[in-house]
């Protein structure tokens, strides 16, 4: 038990490390980022201000070639001169649409004012010039580049975790699967003995009424065997009627739980409700939920098992009127591992989940429940007609 909280502590603490360190690394990118596209951004605003000093003494003529040798080297900076009533003198970067359609050059104006303030040039010639700059591609990518960044990170972090749980999943159920087939190797020896020492007893003089009890007993540890040598095969479906194979069940059941514990079941008398099942496997939800009504009450109390259905699904409930879940366990219950039992490992539910959703296309939950009052689970089952 301690190995088990010391390995879970370990595992936590691991994550929690793993989970800080990423952080650490996207928010150390983040800001060294941040720092490097405001060094570019204080660089672009410094060559701006050399493109006004140039056009504040040489004017806004585009044919000099010393202007445009200091606003075109090496310049990916859009930007747009205008005069003093705003109309285009020269433009870099800026697509002819744009410098061609009133309202979309206003706009474009707008934008690039609000990245960075206009400068105002008063030339030599007392000419008026504003030049509108936005920020280059190479800033624009270096501002969003940590944040595509953390989201690459984040998707392989998701994509690593979600991989590890896949494959230890998959090692733990081939742990499970291994381990169903050797109990079932296992209990097939001592099951066809007691069939032997059955046939045996039949010669004796004794009560034939316990013989026959005996007999059914032994018949349902066999069928115990047989689920468990299913488990991790391909799992056959067929045609089954519903009524009678959780008849079969309730009947078995009836003349094994104590004497003030009542169990009833409508189902015999309705009319034949069928869905494609594996019977071994279905009998085995239906009696891990007996088992578990059984356990719930303690000894006092009523198990209900109450067949019904509508145009597509059929409906199995069975309610007892025993301690009741929590709501917030009421998913819960199906995990691996959880039982608030103090015996037991925590599967029943879990397999009665599996054996339902997985391989009979069903649903298996609580339908209600109620502390001190009882629980209600359901299990639904696709209607066929036949």
């Amino acid at each position: 038990m301690k190995k088990r909280a010391l390995h879970k502590m370990l595992s936590f603490r691991s994550r929690v490390v793993i989970i800080v360190l990423g952080m650490v690394i996207g928010i150390s990118s983040l800001l060294f980022t941040n720092d490097m596209a405001r060094q570019l951004r204080e660089k672009e605003q410094n060559e701006v201000a050399i493109w006004a000093a140039a056009f504040r003494e040489l004017g806004a003529d585009p044919g000099n070639p010393l202007l445009l040798s200091i606003i075109t080297t090496r310049n990916n900076i859009p930007f747009i001169l205008t005069d003093g009533a705003l109309r285009v003198e020269y433009s870099h970067l800026i697509p002819d649409y744009i410098l061609n359609h009133p309202n979309l050059l206003r706009d474009k104006l707008d934008q690039m004012t609000k990245v960075n303030p206009h400068l105002k040039v008063q030339t030599l010639y007392n000419e008026t010039l504003y030049i509108f700059f936005d920020e280059s591609r190479l800033l624009k990518t270096l501002v969003y580049f940590p944040y595509i960044q953390l989201l690459v990170i984040i998707v392989f972090v998701v994509f690593g975790y979600i991989t590890f749980r896949s494959t230890k999943q998959d090692e733990q159920n081939r742990v499970w699967i291994g381990l169903a087939k050797e109990t079932a190797h296992q209990l097939g020896t001592p099951t066809s003995s007691l069939l032997g020492w059955l046939e045996y007893l039949k010669t004796q003089n004794i009560d034939q009424t316990a013989i026959d009890e005996m007999g059914k007993d032994i018949v349902r540890l066999t069928k115990v065997v047989d689920r468990f040598s299913k488990i991790g095969a391909a799992t056959p479906l067929s045609e089954g009627v519903i009524n009678e194979i959780v008849g079969n069940s309730v009947i078995y059941f009836r003349t094994r739980v104590p004497k003030n514990v009542t169990l009833t079941y409508n189902g015999l008398a309705m009319a034949q409700q069928k869905a494609m099942i594996n019977e071994a496997l279905f009998e085995w939800v239906i009696e891990n939920l007996l088992k578990n009504a059984m356990d719930a009450l303690s000894g006092t109390g009523t198990i209900d098992v109450k067949l019904s259905s509508d145009a597509n699904w059929i409906y199995v409930d069975v309610r007892d009127s025993g301690k009741g879940i929590a709501k917030g366990n009421f998913k819960r219950i199906f995990e691996p591992g959880f039982t608030t039992k103090t015996r037991g490992w925590g599967l029943g539910l879990s397999l009665s989940k599996r054996i339902i959703d997985g391989y009979h296309g069903g649903k298996i939950f609580v339908l209600d429940s109620e502390i001190d009052k009882g629980t209600t689970i359901r299990i639904a089952l696709k209607k066929i007609y036949s």
